[in-house]
């Protein structure tokens, strides 16, 4: 198995995707298990995945269509379904939401979670036929992903104390993702 040939599958940039994907689903596992700590580092070191996955490939010209669209599945679990698990979990633990306000919070994540994946399928449509140019067109889904992050400190540390706060946050950063907003690449 030559991790340097494009046409392999396991290629060492895919192996690193592959990583990204498996810290997902770890901190996935730690997340409902209350361990957020741990699945916080785990996302990170996810999130570094995905900065080397795309590095390696480029410097070893590995890429390949099937690491492209394996990096958007990569992203969508690790910038997407995660944080968005991360944060449920974490407002239901310290903020203590029941009821009607959990079943508010669950609908705004899922909602957070099908734009994040229709955000990643436009992008990925564009870059099929040359439309990406100097800037991203909507929030990318690591800043996204980010932007949860921050709500899941202001939540932790009982600076946002009320899911319905969060909830309306979450849309907000929902509609940001497919919105017109030119956020300039790195």
């Amino acid at each position: 198995m030559n991790l340097f040939d494009k046409d392999n599958r396991f290629n060492i940039a895919n192996m690193v995707t592959y990583l990204n994907i498996t810290m997902g689903v770890m901190a996935i596992y730690f997340i409902v298990k209350g361990d957020f700590f741990t699945a916080i580092i785990l996302a990170w070191i996810g999130g570094a995945c995905d900065i080397a996955d795309g590095k390696l490939a480029r410097k070893y010209n590995l890429s390949t269509e099937f690491g492209i669209q394996l990096d958007s599945f990569a992203d969508f679990l690790s910038f997407v379904v995660m944080p968005a698990f991360l944060l449920f979990y974490a407002v239901k633990q310290y903020a203590g939401t029941t009821g009607i306000e959990e079943l508010i919070l669950g609908l705004v994540f899922i909602w957070y979670i099908i734009n994040g994946l229709r955000r990643l399928v436009e992008f990925n449509l564009k870059v099929d036929v040359g439309e990406v140019e100097k800037y991203f067109e909507g929030v990318p889904t690591p800043l996204g992903a980010i932007l949860l992050w921050v709500l899941y400190l202001l939540t932790a540390y009982g600076v946002i104390t009320s899911g319905y706060i969060i909830a309306i946050l979450v849309t907000t950063i929902a509609w940001s993702l497919n919105s017109k907003l030119k956020i300039p690449h790195p």
